[in-house]
């Protein structure tokens, strides 16, 4: 079975000042197109490959569409609270991880089962490849 990797999108693309700002959704779509190449490589130190890969995002970003390799989950209102319900619905007997750097969230999933890790474990391997 798969391990399931929970991206925080907003605070990902918010752990680097590069004006994404300006562009809430744009930011979310080229955070998960730097995200499928994980799915088959795995994440090195953390997880083994197979991954499913799932992007939690919110507001301005909610239209940003899943592509092969990253379903995009969009959250109604919180998306910590959707990250924290995918991790309680959908981790099961498997190993689960969320990407965030969010110390709340971080401690609400920990009390799940789930380990965390920060931002550039996906978002630095896209800007030293890019």
């Amino acid at each position: 079975m798969d391990s399931l990797v929970i991206v925080d999108a907003a605070n990902v693309v918010g752990s680097v000042p590069d004006g994404w700002w300006r562009d809430r959704h744009g930011a979310a779509e080229r955070l998960r197109d730097a995200l499928p190449g994980y799915a088959a490589d795995g994440l090195p130190g953390l997880m083994a490959p197979p991954l499913e890969l799932v992007l939690v995002v919110e507001g301005a970003a909610r239209g940003v569409e899943s592509v092969d390799g990253v379903r995009v989950v969009a959250a109604d209102g919180s998306g910590d609270d959707r990250i924290v319900r995918l991790v309680a619905e959908e981790s099961g007997e498997r190993d689960c991880l969320v990407v965030t750097a969010d110390r709340e969230l971080r401690e609400r999933v920990r009390a799940l089962g789930a380990r965390v890790t920060g931002p550039r474990a996906v978002w630095g391997r896209r800007r030293d490849e890019g």
